[in-house]
């Protein structure tokens, strides 16, 4: 394996014209760059991005955590931070944390130990203590949907409590007032929001808030078909359901039709994200939607400014759900 002693000799300059090349540095004349350049691809050389990084201080890397990357959600987050960094001449390293403390802070400090200046943090499982700590090491440190005040300026999130509430007011001006919620199982502030946002909504239109119209399980297809079944065996007067998300919601769909309930004609639904799976159910979703690509766009932009000393001033921090009306959701 060729080394930079062997780039050195066959271009004829010293290891120190060979690493202002590698490293871009402007001192480097045209005739080090062409002849370096000429020997490297001759030995087939491969600069170490080790060793470059501690000329550099920088891998080019921006590091992300996910809750799951296999989640459509995130993957459509990490595409969005992925065009921002190819944009900006870097690459993405990511890193899973399952909304699990000890898994999230493993995978930061890997992030961080593998010299990333940037970091776009999706974490629901560590404090706001201790990510403001990493947020202090790390000066191009961003969260993405969550908001810490203390670190306000480096949180791009988004208003749960009010998307959960436009949706279920939305069922409530189509004239449903016995209104069911399929609601995660997860512990984090996602939950907390969007099922606060479900219950202003109806004492807002002085409707019961009652807690047998609730049933809880994991985010996913099927726990929204363990939640609707849960639901239906009540028997209780449902005309409309609101659900934690869209994948919840296509579990419900899928139980209502097991069941002979035709949706939205015997019971409406309306989810949350607006992810890929919405327009392709039946009857197509109406849901609310959850801007996750600008925000991404937004986070990667603003942890590179922040990496650089600079901050991004006219960035959105706290943005906005907005409703997507398509055909699940019937008047009463």
């Amino acid at each position: 394996m060729a080394t930079i002693k062997d780039v050195a000799k066959l271009a004829g300059v010293s290891v120190a014209t060979v690493s202002r090349v590698i490293n871009k540095s402007p001192k480097a004349s045209q005739a080090s760059i062409a002849s370096v350049t000429q020997a490297m691809k001759e030995l087939g050389y491969r600069p170490n991005a080790n060793a470059r990084a501690l000329v550099s201080q920088s891998t080019n890397t921006i590091g992300v955590v996910v809750g799951d990357v296999s989640d459509p959600f995130f993957g459509s987050m990490l595409k969005a931070i992925d065009q921002i960094a190819r944009q900006n001449g870097k690459q993405i390293l990511i890193g899973n944390g399952y909304h699990n403390a000890t898994t999230e802070r493993e995978a930061i400090e890997l992030l961080i130990n593998s010299r990333c200046e940037s970091l776009i943090i999706h974490s629901k499982g560590l404090s706001n203590q201790e990510l403001i700590d990493f947020a202090n090491e790390v000066p191009g440190m961003v969260v993405i949907n969550r908001f810490i005040p203390e670190i306000a300026h480096r949180c791009i999130a988004l208003d749960n409590h009010k998307g959960s509430y436009l949706a279920t007011e939305y069922l409530i001006k189509n004239g449903h007032q016995h209104i069911g919620y399929v609601c995660s199982n997860h512990d984090i502030e996602d939950t907390e929001q969007r099922l606060a946002g479900y219950l202003d909504a109806l004492r807002a239109y002085n409707l019961p808030a009652d807690d047998n119209y609730i049933e809880y399980s994991s985010p996913d297809e099927a726990g929204g078909e363990h939640a609707m079944m849960n639901l239906l065996s009540k028997n209780l007067p449902i005309t409309a359901i609101a659900a934690y998300n869209d994948n919840m919601a296509a579990g419900c769909l899928s139980v209502l039709e097991e069941n002979g309930i035709t949706p939205p004609q015997d019971i409406s639904l309306i989810g949350f994200d607006d992810g890929i799976i919405a327009k392709y159910l039946s009857p197509k979703l109406t849901t609310v939607r959850y801007p996750i690509n600008i925000m991404a766009e937004q986070a990667a932009n603003l942890s590179l400014a922040l990496a650089k000393g600079d901050e991004n001033k006219t960035c959105t921090r706290m943005f906005v759900p907005t409703l997507v009306r398509r055909l699940s959701v019937a008047q009463k």
